[in-house]
Formats: structure tokens, sequence, C-alpha cells
């Protein structure tokens, strides 16, 4: 057993220890895949049967290297013979020998996205519903939801509170389409992605000689990022361990950062209520990072009240303090980061490889994609497309492409029927046909049919008329206004901006793809202000700009030696010598979504503690003083954060200063409702750096928040006018909920809010 001599103390006793339930804090770095791997393999050493065992993990690459590591110690049939895997690919095969049992079919079907979003699409319109309504999108989210929460159709229907919710957001009938929905999946024979956990519970609970099997076969259960499980998972590993309760739970509550995918950080916090004499062990040690930056990520983590106390150490080398570095506009920003990949390449790192980039959203990438390739660095983009690859980009970008060549086919091709207009598939394939015939191009024959016929309707036709029309006032208005103004004319005539702000309330990906319009915009503002010279800058002009980089880009699609650039969620279980955490502003960094709780917030402080925590060597954090958001330049305020870190382990870079000449880290005053959402032509408010923890229970318009009442009119710096419809809570916690006009209806914590009261 010389695999044991690799292990620290704290490892081995953790490896060591086979029987009852366990519990394993590891902290960043500190050796969790090694500890639950070599944790395995001495079991197997021990004697227990692997046929024993299940190890149930979040990806599919993490069991396989397990898999691998565990037979390099006892041997590879000895490794296959343990049941590993994510959860949904171990219970489906469970599945797959019990469906019988509960009304599938053994070989049942597995639905993926696209297949529950089309027969959902089929029954509401089977109902006559407004599809416009029920949008399959977001039913489909809401149904997931309701599954990975254990919620069968029946108690959905049944259940006041969420029928109440559903009439609220104006679709009373989402709990029979839930029904009818599910009733189609078992007639068809088949399941989607959550009826794999949700079906297993039902298989469990319903089947108790089925329960009692796989009880006496995994004996030793063990689990990988427990922080990450929802509550489905939950109950399925809690049922399976009952009868021996050899459960082995491996996580870190400080890395829990996917509550919005269904996690629930309460499983793991609450794991001493479940088994009261749990053994508990810690790994403290990290081997990743200096000790500065661990230092600095525990002085923030620390702030959290809803953690499992452990205190993360290592005996790295001190290493340099953490970089803080200001820069005045977004765009600075991506060219001050790019020049310091460069410099730092150039003086001592051998590989751009050793470089990250993080950040809170993917919309945040442009203005560094856009240094890097000026600078000619490689680059990759992780857990996203690069910006301009993105498909609501390229839609936008195909409609500029159009305006300024209406005979690229391509562009043409991809937005005729986009947003929707009754162009069908059929009558764009005999376009092409009689293009094809004629041998001109596509757009000839759509504004000229009558020359070159076409089998399509006369309803069609006159939609093409439309269509032409609408493509010709934007080549009137291209040579005559400059590049931002037409872009926005067009995002707003084609219906692309109206559609992607309608989806918005289906979920984050469907808010991020308006954020990704929005920031394309911001950019092509950018373009045109930036430009040194008199002359007018139009759409072409930044077509061709844009054409440049991409064909840079292009070049190094094979080049592994690049910087990596990704979401903090993204980043999460990787490691790197050099990373750049940007965007540290309030309302981004914190997100303005988290500031209504303290679970919210207490999840984005994690989410920073991850960030720190991939940096080996060095670690460089970056906030702008300003943000271009569609027409106006906004001014952004240095996240709490940066505050939060003790200030013995960061260096603040040359400080800029305000035009009162005050610096505007280490002192200067703000405000945290400002964000955002406050701009640069509207002052600034006294407030000195502080924990949220610390700021008064006033709302920073000095008005007096407790005299809100329903039916008070107010403003809202960022949804505008509107009227209060309900309170809840009292002091500081007191929350309002506002109807806006153009916004819907929206919560917010009063004492943050910065309403005005308006006359009635």
């Amino acid at each position: 057993m010389g695999y044991l001599d690799e292990l620290n103390e704290s490892q081995r006793v953790a490896v060591e220890h086979i029987y009852g339930p366990s519990m394993v804090i590891a902290g960043a770095g500190s050796g969790k895949t090694r500890v639950l791997t070599y944790r395995i393999a001495h079991m197997v050493e021990q004697g227990i049967d692997p046929h024993n065992i299940m190890a149930l993990t979040f990806t599919n690459k993490a069991a396989k290297e397990m898999s691998e590591r565990i037979g390099k110690i006892v041997g590879g049939s000895e490794a296959k013979s343990i049941t590993m895997g994510t959860f949904h690919s171990v219970f489906s095969r469970i599945l797959r020998y019990n469906a019988d049992r509960i009304g599938f079919p053994n070989n049942f079907t597995i639905y993926d996205t696209q297949d529950s979003k089309s027969l959902i699409k089929d029954i509401i319109k089977e109902f006559s519903l407004d599809d416009k309504t029920y949008k399959p999108s977001g039913v489909f989210g809401r149904i997931s939801t309701a599954k990975n929460n254990l919620i069968s159709p029946e108690a959905y229907i049944n259940n006041t509170d969420i029928q109440a919710e559903d009439r609220m957001s104006r679709r009373p009938e989402l709990g029979r389409i839930y029904a009818q929905y599910a009733n189609r999946c078992q007639r068809a024979g088949a399941m989607d992605f959550d009826d794999l956990l949700y079906f297993t519970n039902v298989l469990l609970s319903t089947q108790p000689e089925v329960l009692h099997y796989y009880q006496q076969k995994f004996k030793y259960i063990l689990v990988d990022e427990y922080q990450d499980t929802n509550y489905a998972q939950y109950l399925i590993v809690k049922k399976l361990a009952a009868a021996y309760e050899n459960l082995c739970v491996v996580g870190d509550d400080a890395q829990s950062i996917y509550s919005f995918r269904g996690a629930n950080i309460e499983n793991i916090l609450n794991f001493r209520k479940d088994y009261p004499d749990f053994s508990l062990f810690k790994l403290e040690q990290n081997y990743r990072s200096t000790q500065n930056i661990v230092d600095a990520a525990n002085s923030v983590i620390k702030r959290n009240q809803d953690q499992i106390q452990k205190s993360v150490w290592t005996h790295n080398g001190k290493g340099n303090p953490i970089s803080i570095v200001r820069t005045l506009t977004d765009n600075e920003e991506g060219r001050v980061i790019a020049n310091k990949i460069y410099d730092l390449k150039q003086s001592k790192v051998p590989d751009y490889n050793a470089f990250a980039i993080l950040y809170r959203t993917n919309k945040q990438s442009r203005s560094f994609e856009e240094a890097l390739r000026k600078l000619n660095i490689p680059y990759k983009i992780y857990g996203g497309l690069s910006f301009y690859q993105r498909k609501e980009i390229k839609d936008v970008l195909a409609y500029f492409r159009l305006t300024a060549n209406p005979n690229d086919e391509e562009a043409l091709k991809r937005v005729i029927n986009y947003p929707k207009r009754g162009i069908g598939k059929t009558s764009i394939e005999n376009i092409i046909i009689s293009a094809g015939s004629h041998g001109v191009s596509m757009w000839d024959v759509i504004q000229n049919l009558q020359q070159y016929p076409a089998d399509i309707t006369n309803s069609t036709k006159q939609k093409l008329y439309e269509f032409v029309t609408m493509i010709r006032s934007f080549q009137a208005e291209m040579l005559k206004v400059d590049a931002y103004t037409l872009a926005e004319h067009i995002t707003r005539s084609t219906g692309i901006l109206r559609e992607l702000v309608e989806e918005k309330e289906k979920g984050p990906e469907e808010v991020e793809r308006l954020q990704n319009v929005e920031e394309l915009l911001a950019g092509i503002q950018e373009f045109v202000k930036s430009s040194e010279e008199e002359e007018l800058k139009t759409l072409p002009d930044f077509l061709l700009d844009v054409s440049l980089l991409t064909d840079a880009d292009q070049e190094k699609t094979e080049d592994r030696n690049h910087v990596s650039l990704m979401t903090i969620h993204s980043s999460k279980g990787l490691e790197y010598p050099h990373v750049y955490i940007v965007g540290m502003e309030e309302n981004l960094f914190p997100s303005q979504l988290s500031m209504s709780s303290k679970s919210d917030l207490e999840e984005e402080r994690r989410l920073f503690y991850v960030a720190l925590t991939r940096a080996m060597e060095t670690c460089t954090l970056s906030y702008t003083g300003s943000r271009f958001v569609w027409n106006q330049s906004i001014r952004c305020e240095p996240s709490r954060f940066l505050d939060e870190i003790d200030a013995s382990f960061v260096h603040h870079e040359t400080p800029m200063r305000s035009q009162q000449g005050r610096s505007l880290m280490g002192g200067m005053d703000r405000s945290f409702t400002g964000g955002l959402n406050v701009s640069l032509k509207q002052p600034s408010l006294p407030r000195s750096l502080k924990s949220l923890s610390n700021l008064p229970n006033s709302p920073s318009q000095g008005s007096d928040f407790q005299d809100i009442k329903v039916g008070t009119n107010v403003e809202h710096s960022r949804f505008g006018k509107g009227k209060v419809t309900h309170l809840d809570g009292n002091g500081a916690d007191k929350k309002a909920v506002i109807f806006f006009p153009h916004h819907g209806a929206k919560t917010v914590l009063l004492k943050f809010a910065n309403l005005v009261v308006l006359p009635d």
C-alpha cells in the first residue's frame, strides 16, 4: 500500500476511515480527487467487494479519470466492477432494469431538450394556448424545476401556492400542460433528462423490494461534489444509504455555486443532522496557490455565516500580493489586461496556457477578445462560443452584412425568416432553385419575382416584398448615419430586439442573449466614439473591422498554446499560474440579482472565493470606472469584494483619481446601490468602502423607505416609474413588490432600492 505514503496526515486519515457516515470537507487545491480515488482503492485492498461500491460524480470525465487511477492500484478488472459514473448515468441503468414496475418499458427512450420542447409546443397548440405567453422553453424550465423538487403533476395542480404563482405569471394552464406532457411521455415510452432522477425516486419509494435490493448491493456509497447536489439527488442517496450508512460525501461548502441549476447547499450543511454520529475530516492544506492567495481567499470567505468552519493553509511560498487595477472604461480594461499578459509572457512565462481571464458573464469577453487579437495573442473561449460566433450575434451581423451587400446569400438565408415572418422552408428552397436556374442571386429573385418566378404563394410573395422593402430602407441610411445609429435601428426594426426582450423571462441563458446583443451595440458605439478621424464611421467600416479580427482569430483555431477565457462558473476545478478576475464591480460581481437576499449574496462571495483559488502564482483583479450600455456611459462602482480582502494581501496599481482628486480605492466614498445603474452625469453619494453588514438602513436617496406604502408611486434608476403593489417584512429587511409598466413586477429590498417617491 505504497500509495498511502503519497498522502498527508489529514488525507490519510480520511482514506483509511471506511465504515459509517463521513464527510470530507476539501478546501480548494487540497487534493480532493486523490483522496476520493485512494479511499475507493483502499476499500478494495481491505477486502470489500468492488460490486458493493457505488461512486457518484457530476461529470463522466471525473468518473473515467478516477476509474483509471483506481485500476492502476487494484487492477483494471476490479476497478470495472465498481459502479461509478454520473447520477444520471448510474440511475438510468437502474431504471433500465426496473422501469416496467412504474409503467414504462425497460427500453424507454430518453428525450433530449429539443424533443421535450417540441412535444410541449405541440401540447400548447392542442390546448389552443398563446405560444407567446406559454413559450415552450419557459414551460419546459418550469416542469424541470418541479421534477427536480420531486413535485408530480398531481401535486403541482393541487398546490395552492404554485397555482397562485402561475396565475401571477398569467400562465394558469401550466399544471395542465405538465400533466399532459407526462402522459404523452409515458404513452411514448420516453423519459426526459430530469425524469431519470424523478422516476428513480418514484421507483425506490413505491417498490420496497427494489429499494432493498440496491441497499444490499450498494453497501458503500461515495458522492463527489456533494455541495452541488439537488433535492432529488440528495433523497436518492439518503434512501440507498439507509440500511448500512456507509456513506462518504466529499465536497466544499465554500465552493457551492450552482443554486441556479437546483444545487442546495443545505445538503452539505445539514449532513450532521441526517447522520448525528458522522465522522468529519477536513483537508485544509492547499497545494495549489501561494500563501498570499490562500490568505486573501480566507479573508473573504470568512464573512459568510452559512458555512462549515475550516482554515485553509499552505506550505507554498508567500508569493506576490494580489494586484487591483482600475481602468476608465471596459475597453481600456481589455487593453490593460491584454498588455499585462503580453508583458509577462515576454519576460518570464513560456506559454500562453499559463494565463486565464475569468469573468462573471460571457458578455464581458468582447473587450478582452478584441484586445488579445490586436496583440496577436492566441486565446480560447471555454464554456461558451466566441463572442462573434454566438447565434444571436451572428443573426444581428447577418442583417448588417445583408444591408451592406444584399447578394450575401449566407446572410440572406440566415435572416430571411428570422425573426419568424412566415417565409417557410419550402419557399426558401424554391427561391434557391429559381436563383440557380436563372444564374442570379437569391436577392435578385426575391426583389423581382416577375422576372424570376418561383413556386411560392401570393401570401409569401407579400411577406417577401415587405422584407425587401425593409432591407432597402436600411441601405438608404447606410452612408448617411454612423454605424451605431443604423445598427440600433436595424435591431429594433427587424424585431430581433423585441424577441430577445420577450424571451428574457425564460431564464439566465435568454437574459444573456439579450445582454450579448446589448454588448455588441455598445462595442459599435465605442467604435464610432473612438475614431480620431472626423469622417463618418459607417456600418460597412465596422463590418470590415470585425472581419479582420475574425480572420486573425481563425488562423489560430488549432493552436493549443492559448490564453483561456471563461466564466467563473466554468473555471471550477481548474487552475492556472496567472489569473485575471475582471469586471469587479457592484451589480456585476456581485450580480445585481443577488442583492435582495443574504443567501444569494453569500453564494456570490463563494463564487469570488472559487475565482481567487484558481490562481497558483499571481492574481489580478480589475474594475472599470464606466461601461457603455446602449447610448450612455454608465458609472461603475468597485465591488464590495475588493474591500473584503484584507489590505495586507493586496496592492493597488497606480490608483486613478476622481474629478475631486480622491482615490477611487482605499477610501473613496461610493454607493452600493448605484453600480451599473448610475450615469456618470449623476453625483456619487458619500459612503466609505465597507461590508454589506455595516451599511446603514436608510435608502441612498435619503428618503425614509418606512413611509412607502401600497399604492405609492415611485421611480427606480433602472426600471423607471412604477407603483408599489405589495409590502413584506420589517425594518432593514422590508421588501416591496413594484409593478413597472415596461418591466413587469419586480421585488426589491427597500434599503438598497434607491427609490424616489413620486407625488400622487
